[in-house]
């Protein structure tokens, strides 16, 4: 008799092929077309009340700003890693998938897809496609950083923080395609609740790879982290929880950048 129950033991196994099955999901279309929705609703978010106004004034300067996001995440991986940047568009399916999802978010009759998108249900499902997505990205942008630099934890995880929260860093570029300019909001000078979430992802991939310190399954992480991703898009979708690393950031800050200090001298 083993260490463990015989049920656990069977349950194990069947996480573990839950996260086979998850890694071997093609990406195209369909999940892919959940990312490229979330990603176009997002610039037509950013744009407010002028959004369809711009979109018919603007079509090419909408469509650029919606394929830079669409694609950010490959953009900046390449830039970071001294690729072509042009890199992510080789695809012309890919392209075309993420322009008839533009055009559908912008210009469909009577703006269906976007009040389709706006149910909580349907975004709910979507969102949880798009998680699944990321966790990919980020698993495939580590494993990728992992050839080129093995002696670098750190490029490793940057990378795979790229390639699931890229549109975050490119979205300043993606404002300056429409005319915009809020250097105030950059990702880097307050990151997002996703951003922050990426960073642990990329974290748990990198030493899942590298050392000893994350000895479970690769299959068995990659559905936790699909599950990490999934239970907090929930929380903030149904519940509005915001950012959940918050106290904790609060508690480091308070006890090792000043705050503490800070309190003292006053």
């Amino acid at each position: 008799m083993g260490m463990w129950p015989m049920d656990w033991e069977m349950d194990h196994d069947s996480l573990i092929s839950a996260g086979s099955a998850l890694q071997k999901l093609r990406m195209y279309p369909y999940f892919d077309v959940a990312h490229y929705l979330l990603m176009c609703e997002s610039v037509r978010a950013d744009l407010g009340a002028s959004s369809l106004p711009f979109s018919r004034r603007h079509p090419f300067s909408c469509w650029l700003s919606s394929m830079l996001m669409c694609f950010a995440g490959g953009l900046l991986a390449c830039f970071m890693l001294g690729e072509p940047v042009i890199t992510p568009f080789r695809r012309h399916d890919d392209i075309l998938l993420a322009s008839l999802v533009w055009y559908g978010v912008f210009y469909s009759p009577f703006d269906i897809v976007h009040k389709l998108i706006s149910f909580k249900l349907i975004k709910v499902v979507v969102s949880i496609a798009k998680e699944v997505q990321r966790t990919h990205k980020i698993s495939h942008g580590v494993a990728y950083a992992a050839k080129l630099y093995p002696e670098s934890y750190m490029v490793q995880v940057l990378v795979g923080v790229a390639k699931g929260a890229g549109s975050g860093v490119v979205k300043i570029v993606e404002q300056l395609v429409r005319g915009t300019w809020v250097p105030s909001q950059h990702e880097m000078l307050r990151p997002s609740f996703t951003t922050k979430a990426c960073v642990v992802a990329a974290l748990v991939f990198t030493l899942e790879r590298n050392s000893m310190y994350v000895t479970a399954p690769h299959d068995l992480v990659y559905l936790c982290v699909v599950g990490f991703f999934s239970y907090f898009k929930l929380s903030a979708l149904l519940l509005g929880v915001t950012d959940p690393l918050a106290p904790i950031e609060n508690l480091f800050c308070a006890l090792f950048m000043g705050g503490i200090c800070d309190a003292l001298h006053k």
